[in-house]
């Protein structure tokens, strides 16, 4: 231990020679939450963890159970942007991509969750992005907490996806479809986490021919509108969106996270190379990813890294590059 008013030593980071996955798993074990712990060993470690797929898969889900809500949602700061322990549909928006990440996004889970989000969305079966009763908890600045809040496709989108895509039915899914369906073709002025929005929802929707159509539409959207930096080293030639951070830039990897996407078609190969290339690059000496939006606090901050840097691995992985 060091003496009363020393310097405390600097914290040992990975060695750079290592494989970008064994540099991350150092950030990990260091930073992350239990949950982020689990699901970097289900994805990445499972057989240094010393469990199967299955009990990897059931270790994540022991964990995300603690986040649990008594009305079939989620709270406790899943989202790391909102505090406190009400439920909030982007909290089971979040469950939901942990869920589908492990193969347990059905069954008597998604049904629960399916009667939550009825139960907080607006009379065209739509989702809020913040529930008024996160109000009295601290919350990210840029999710403002309104008494009548509208339903919004950034909340519901990924969402509907998701549930159709893991074949769950549910009587909510049918509104919320169609409010998803109406949003995304009539999108016309948009921006970088709305089209993200867009893109999980067509990816999932059984609909193909027509969520092709409108990917097709929603490219062009986004290349007209300089939403993609195209060019990971000219990064002032693309204008970041009202409201975003300085330098909170969109690249081709985080609208195509896997090359089965509809949005991969939006880019040529060139392009998803030096976005990709870029994606590499960013990994820092501690062994993490950085978190590219407006960082407002200590804790968010901490606890959103490691879901970055597992994130930026599984997109990594799913495009063939090698993590190690």
């Amino acid at each position: 231990m060091a003496e009363t008013g020393a310097s405390p030593d600097p914290v040992p980071h990975p060695d750079t020679a290592l494989p970008p996955v064994a540099r991350a798993e150092h950030f990990v074990w260091l930073t992350a939450r239990v949950l982020e712990q689990r699901r970097f060993a289900h994805h990445f470690a499972a057989g240094v963890s010393g469990g199967d797929g299955r009990q990897t898969a059931d270790a994540v889900e022991a964990a995300l159970t603690a986040y649990g809500t008594p009305d079939g949602g989620f709270g406790h700061g899943l989202e790391p942007d909102l505090r406190g322990p009400v439920s909030q549909p982007l909290h089971a928006g979040h469950a939901l991509r942990v869920l589908d990440s492990i193969g347990r996004c059905g069954g008597q889970r998604a049904d629960r969750v399916c009667r939550y989000l009825t139960s907080v969305s607006t009379p065209e079966g739509a989702l809020p992005a913040i529930h008024p009763s996160q109000r009295g908890y601290p919350s990210a600045p840029f999710v403002p907490v309104v008494d009548d809040p509208p339903g919004e496709l950034l909340a519901t989108g990924p969402v509907v996806g998701l549930l159709h895509r893991n074949d769950v039915w549910h009587a909510w899914l049918f509104r919320a479809t169609d409010f998803c369906w109406a949003a995304v073709e009539s999108l016309e002025k948009t921006h970088p986490y709305e089209v993200q929005a867009a893109v999980a929802f067509l990816d999932g929707v059984p609909d193909r021919p027509r969520a092709r159509a409108a990917a097709d539409r929603l490219g062009r959207l986004v290349r007209e509108q300089r939403l993609a930096a195209l060019d990971p080293s000219d990064l002032d030639a693309y204008p970041v969106a009202a409201g975003y951070a300085p330098g909170e830039h969109h690249f081709a990897h985080d609208f195509a996270r896997t090359p089965e996407s509809l949005a991969r078609a939006w880019f040529t190969d060139d392009e998803m190379r030096s976005s990709l290339d870029f994606l590499e690059r960013e990994q820092q000496e501690d062994g993490g990813w950085p978190v590219r939006w407006r960082q407002w606090a200590p804790g968010p901050a901490l606890e959103s890294r490691p879901i970055v840097t597992i994130e930026a691995l599984l997109t990594l992985r799913a495009h063939g590059r090698d993590i190690g």
